[in-house]
């Protein structure tokens, strides 16, 4: 595994024009970063990221269907018993999942190891299956890359192939898409979204989430009163059980993607859960809940909040002292505590792996960097091949 420099193409920023990446500078700085990528072989790839990626899923799945079962770990996922029943059918009827991403701290040789579960609402998405693979193409055909460099990246084809077995499912139907107003990264991964899912033959139609109303007969509408019965929607299960309509998802019959049961899959109490369950796994760290830190014996630890993404509220501690934190707005609904390990380092940048799967398949990478040790998310996204 290796960080390599190069140059810039010179076209590269009125190309992200011209395929509406308007979201490649975020805040005045680079979040997608060119001037260097990251280079695998195949046996790093297949040996120590995608075959580990199919099983880590696997695994975590077999948490999602304990949890379901049991409501004192229902109550530590923090899933308000309301929804209870709502989740546990879910998972009971299968309802089918589109997309999820694993965060995995590799350093180039042994196994990588678990981070965190994203299966929710993870983004990143249009970079990893379109852009990326683009930049690799107009290397290869300029010469500075290797002819054949390759990319671990099915990832859009897997996406528009997963659409069609949806629509089998939802003949004739209108799929809408939603994500918050004023989020141009979350509008530009519904818009990759949408376009995948029409290459599958849906009929798509966009919503933002704060304009979806309350219909007569207890319905969800868009804008133009249309009943919205199968969703893609880029908004956390956690924020929707807590919402003021959030009763009215018992009520309302609506197909959601992702699924319910997701709502455990991308919840961090599943990192303790996996430790119990496949403890001393290779690609697993130790992890614990709050009461069960003190008997731990862990001297340097991660301390996560259940609900938190892009690294927000996530703090390290070494010997009792706090020695790094993020900020952000999570912490209420409690903590896990995860071994500290860390993300391997080239020259002054930390390197995350985001691993994706598409239909419990693995399906490529993308791979993240930062100045600081906890990945967030203004870190930059950097391109990588397989030579």
């Amino acid at each position: 595994m290796l960080r390599i420099h190069c140059d810039e193409r010179p076209h590269w920023r009125d190309q992200a024009h011209e395929y509406g990446f308007k979201f490649h500078t975020m805040h005045g700085e680079p979040y997608w970063d060119e001037t260097a990528y990251y280079q695998f072989t195949l046996e790093q790839i297949e040996r120590d990221i995608e075959d580990p990626t199919a099983e880590i899923h696997q695994m975590c799945l077999a948490v999602v269907d304990q949890v379901v079962r049991d409501d004192a770990l229902l109550r530590k996922f923090q899933i308000p018993e309301l929804y209870w029943e709502i989740v546990a059918n879910s998972w009971a009827n299968s309802e089918p999942s589109l997309y999820s991403r694993i965060d995995l701290a590799y350093h180039g040789k042994g196994p990588a190891k678990l981070y965190e579960n994203n299966a929710d609402t993870p983004t990143s998405l249009y970079e990893t299956g379109f852009w990326q693979w683009l930049w690799l193409e107009d290397k290869a055909k300029n010469g500075q890359i290797a002819q054949h460099a390759d990319q671990f990246n099915s990832l859009q084809e897997k996406l528009i192939d997963r659409f069609a077995v949806m629509a089998r499912q939802h003949p004739d139907e209108t799929l809408h898409f939603s994500s918050c107003k004023d989020t141009e990264e979350d509008r530009g991964t519904i818009q990759y979204l949408e376009d995948c899912a029409e290459q599958a033959g849906i009929n798509c139609k966009f919503v933002h989430v704060e304009d979806i109303g309350h219909g007569e007969g207890d319905f969800f509408t868009d804008t133009d009163d249309q009943v919205i019965s199968w969703m893609f929607k880029l908004y956390p299960w956690e924020f929707m059980f807590r919402e003021e309509y959030g009763p009215l998802l018992l009520k309302a019959d609506v197909s959601f993607i992702e699924p319910y049961w997701k709502a455990i899959l991308s919840n961090k109490a599943l990192l303790p859960l996996l430790w119990q369950r496949f403890p001393n796994h290779p690609n697993l760290l130790p992890a614990y809940f709050e009461e069960d830190i003190q008997h731990a014996k862990l001297t340097h630890y991660v301390k996560k909040p259940i609900f938190s993404r892009e690294g927000a509220n996530v703090s390290i501690i070494e010997n009792g002292k706090q020695t790094y934190s993020a900020g952000g707005p999570y912490g209420e609904e409690g903590y896990i505590y995860q071994a500290y390990y860390p993300l391997p380092q080239y020259a002054d940048n930390y390197t995350l792996v985001g691993s994706w799967l598409v239909d419990d398949q693995p399906a490529g990478i993308s791979v993240r960097e930062d100045k600081h040790l906890i990945t967030q998310d203004l870190s930059r996204y950097l391109p990588h091949i397989i030579l």
